[in-house]
């Protein structure tokens, strides 16, 4: 028997996308010790047999007193719960739960679920914010035993920064798709023959929310009532007046965020994720397991999971018009060629983003890891 600590940044996410890992480790008799700042989904990982630990995190924030907590927590948690292993995941606890741990000499594994804005281009501002992530993930994932990619631009790019240089990497496809919960549906057959398209997740500007509102205004000037735009989730308070004028001029739906997105998924004819950067996207691969079609931005993290033209259609990312003419194209589909593309889409996920496996990847390093101790 083993002590595993788990480190991350949302119950949400970890029980939504890792919680296979989570009940495999406690189904071979491993205690299992969860870090979170939330506690949506504690409830159910309790219940599975896990204990939860409450860490404060200011997840966007780069203010150095709450990440300078943030680390002695973490610390003093290595401390008092005396892991053999830490397994961590997303930027802050990837950072600072790994200088903790290696400080305090227990072997850790880290995932890196996406790069985030730091890495992306832009001026002077962002240019020094991206060389101070770039130290502090030299800093914290140094001595890590194994670091997990989601993409292989995201492997390469870490490389080449010199932070996994000397370090062990594998490559998975995402958190992978719980092939049993996300199960096909039935294509709609609206009565009204009204195209019903779909966004899931956050709306901010680096999810594309600004090119998916122009569209969406784009779309209701040529089709009038004949097309549905919706939105899923939280929004940033950058929008929240945009967002109001589109649902006044009846060209947005917004729907508040809800724990399981099925019902919402089934309902819908297309699923769109114009994001300017992903790890691999899990709407995506949830959309095309309940055989929806998609429109995605033509990235690493969503590119992957789509054949254009086949399962969906791909669109330069930041770019309204170009996300108008991929949600005009498929609105010009009849029913029948949309129902073929989300089939397609069901049939690619089964065979490459089965969560089985990549559960199976964590478990072999963990081993590994264990076995060397």
């Amino acid at each position: 028997m083993s002590k595993i600590l788990i480190l991350a940044n949302s119950s949400g996410g970890l029980y939504d996308f890792r919680n296979e890992l989570i009940t495999r480790l406690i189904a071979q008799k491993d205690d299992v010790v969860i870090s979170l700042p939330d506690e949506l989904r504690v409830p159910e990982l309790m219940a599975e047999g896990a204990k939860v630990v409450h860490t404060d995190i200011n997840r966007r924030g780069m203010n150095p007193i709450e990440d300078f907590k943030l680390l002695k927590a973490y610390e003093n948690l290595i401390e008092a719960e005396k892991p053999d292993m830490v397994v961590t995941y997303t930027i802050k606890p990837n950072v600072y739960g790994g200088f903790a741990a290696r400080k305090k000499g227990v072997p850790f594994i880290s995932t890196i679920t996406g790069l985030g804005s730091a890495f992306q281009d832009g001026g002077l501002k962002r240019s020094i914010i991206k060389h101070l992530v770039i130290m502090m993930y030299k800093m914290g994932l140094k001595g890590c035993s194994c670091v997990f990619f989601q993409n292989k631009e995201n492997q390469n790019k870490f490389k080449r920064f010199g932070i996994t240089k000397k370090l062990k990497t594998r490559l998975v496809n995402g958190s992978g798709v719980d092939l049993e919960k996300h199960v096909p549906q039935d294509y709609p057959g609206h009565e009204d023959n009204v195209v019903r398209f779909l966004y899931v997740g956050r709306l901010m500007k680096e999810k594309g929310t600004a090119e998916y509102l122009e569209a969406a205004h784009l779309m209701h000037e040529k089709y009038g009532n004949k097309v549905s735009v919706a939105t899923i989730g939280y929004f940033d308070e950058d929008f929240g007046d945009l967002i109001e004028q589109a649902r006044k001029r009846g060209e947005l739906k917004t729907i508040p965020f809800n724990k399981d997105i099925r019902p919402y998924l089934k309902e819908a004819d297309v699923i769109v994720m114009p994001s300017y950067h992903e790890g691999m996207s899990n709407v995506l691969m949830e959309a095309s397991a309940t055989a929806r079609p998609v429109l995605a931005s033509n990235i690493s993290g969503c590119k992957e999971i789509v054949d254009d033209g086949e399962t969906g259609f791909l669109f330069k990312k930041q770019d309204a018009k170009a996300l108008f003419d991929a949600m005009d194209r498929m609105a010009s589909l009849d029913v029948s060629q949309r129902r073929a593309m989300g089939l397609l889409a069901r049939a690619k996920v089964e065979r490459e983003f089965d969560r089985h496996s990549i559960i199976d990847a964590y478990i072999d390093e963990i081993l590994n890891v264990m076995e060397k101790m």
